[in-house]
């Protein structure tokens, strides 16, 4: 059942292990996202490293209004632990054409909406190409503006996030489209 903390993922997915289990992070909840890409996992792989520059999700209110690239930078996939990631993360550890993991390196952010990272995993999916899963993991501040954020950032989170997954997807499979790149299932 699909809730503000689950959309799109399945149980399976959900009791998976990511690369942000590993960080260490002590996290107050935890959210799933994902969709169906078709597209192969390295153009997707290659959409996620375009996070280096932007969200991808709502411009106005997560890039000051800029407009995310429409176009990939085919320079982008070359990532490396510490790389700045949609301007307030940082890129924790990546698998390349598997899976990129970011956690948060602002501190005034965290401060006011709390700590997060999380994993983009992306997975084969027999013939519906690939799927891109999310776990994300939030730590909220303490005292009463904490509890706020509690009720709220599920709720929050899920809209940014959709938008931005969605953006990601419809994007790899423009190129895919595009560019003849078909994904085969054997």
């Amino acid at each position: 059942m699909e809730s503000p903390r689950i959309w799109g993922a399945t149980p399976q997915e959900c009791a998976r292990h990511y690369a942000c289990d590993d960080l260490g992070f002590v996290a107050d909840d935890t959210f799933f996202r994902a969709v169906d890409v078709a597209a192969p996992p390295e153009l997707v792989y290659a959409w996620l490293a375009q996070l280096r520059i932007a969200p991808y999700s709502y411009d106005l209110l997560d890039n000051f209004g800029k407009r995310s690239p429409p176009r990939r930078n085919r320079a982008l996939v070359t990532l490396a632990p510490g790389m700045i990631a949609m301007t307030i993360f940082r890129i924790a550890s990546f698998e390349h054409g598997r899976s990129l993991t970011v956690r948060l390196g602002s501190r005034r952010v965290a401060r006011i909406m709390g700590d997060f990272c999380g994993t983009y995993a992306i997975e084969r999916a027999g013939d519906r190409g690939v799927r891109l899963v999310a776990k994300i993991l939030v730590r909220y501040p303490s005292g009463w503006y904490g509890d706020i954020l509690k009720r709220a950032m599920p709720t929050l989170d899920l809209i940014m996030f959709r938008k931005q997954l969605e953006t990601l997807r419809d994007y790899a499979e423009r190129e895919a489209r595009r560019t003849s790149i078909t994904f085969f299932v054997t």
